[in-house]
């Protein structure tokens, strides 16, 4: 289900997008076997609304891009928290980012999905997957990198059906994730030139307010206090 943007700035912040976005899952509501995963950090407010109108699971799936060397925001591929990874070789290879490199940015990330996993989980296994309809959300797409590496792990698991749902991302989104069942995107501008176009707040979010976020979703036996973002 592809749309196009009809304004510069089609969403007041993360949460109004995800709001939004709850319009095109709405086929979804009822379904049993139903979770929603988010990719940390910006995905995580986008499918808070989301899981609370279908009435279901929500947890977080971990991935992390790998930067190429000296061009961070640039993905040579991503890795997920099970040590799946993706590559872009096109990337790789226009970069000229040789094997030490790319061993040398997934040991880096490596290490931030463990830390990551400790601050934001505290312990709490991840919701089980199998059999299930996954409904996997993020801000937005550019590269895909991180959504590859997701929907992959997320096969792994046994994952029934996956669909992605995201707020914005470029024409023809749909062709950058054969591994996906369904892909829903309601604003694909023609001149896409980054996610957060699409926002008139796209603040970095921190591990602190994603963690508020998702203690609101745990029982309250489930403690943080130990937690620490260091």
């Amino acid at each position: 289900m592809l749309g196009t943007m009809t304004s510069a700035r089609p969403y007041r912040d993360r949460t109004d997008a995800g709001r939004r976005l709850c319009a095109s899952l709405s086929h979804l509501r009822g379904r049993t076997g139903l979770v929603v995963l988010a990719l940390p950090r910006g995905g995580v407010p986008v499918g808070l609304p989301v899981a609370a109108d279908l009435g279901c699971p929500f947890d977080i799936c971990l991935v992390r891009k790998l930067g190429v060397p000296g061009q961070p925001e640039l993905a040579a591929g991503a890795i997920a928290a099970d040590s799946t990874i993706v590559t872009n070789d096109e990337i790789i290879a226009r970069t000229h980012t040789t094997s030490r490199d790319l061993d040398a940015v997934i040991a880096k990330e490596t290490k931030e999905l463990g830390r990551r996993e400790r601050v934001y989980r505290g312990g709490a296994p991840m919701v089980d997957v199998a059999g299930r309809t996954v409904v996997l959300v993020d801000d937005g797409v550019a590269t895909g990198a991180t959504m590859r590496a997701a929907l992959s792990t997320l096969r792994r698991q046994g994952a029934a059906e996956l669909i992605v749902a995201v707020p914005v991302g470029p024409e023809g989104v749909a062709r950058d994730f054969p591994e996906a069942d369904v892909v829903i995107c309601p604003m694909t501008p023609q001149h896409f030139r980054g996610v957060g176009g699409a926002y008139d707040d796209f603040a970095q979010l921190t591990d602190e307010q994603v963690c508020a976020m998702l203690d609101a979703t745990r029982p309250t036996t489930w403690r943080r206090g130990n937690r620490r973002s260091d």
